[in-house]
């Protein structure tokens, strides 16, 4: 295995996909209940939102709290880590903002 020491690497293996950066963004609004968060991200797969927030939760980038009720309830929220990207996120969106041709 090689090892990468570049932080940029780091960074995109962590964000890098389509629908990572969009998971955390509307989390930066706070805690979202899983189905919410899903409804938000217009095209996700209920199979390609569950990998990617368990991705998200072992990196460290969100935390996933289960409230003992009937029916379970899921919330996610960003955790420290997390919260450390919304600099990067808001500044992805404005630039989409500017740039975006409809």
């Amino acid at each position: 295995m090689i090892k990468n020491n570049c932080p940029l690497h780091y960074t995109l293996n962590l964000i890098g996909t389509k629908w990572k950066p969009l998971i955390l963004f509307h989390l930066l609004e706070g805690p979202l209940r899983s189905g919410v968060l899903q409804k938000k991200i217009s095209g996700i797969s209920n199979k390609m939102f569950t990998q990617t927030v368990r991705e998200l939760e072992l990196d460290g980038l969100i935390a996933r709290e289960v409230f003992p009720v009937v029916p379970p309830k899921v919330e996610y929220s960003l955790t420290d880590k997390g919260k450390s990207l919304e600099n990067i996120l808001r500044n992805m969106d404005e630039w989409g903002a500017t740039f975006y041709k409809d």
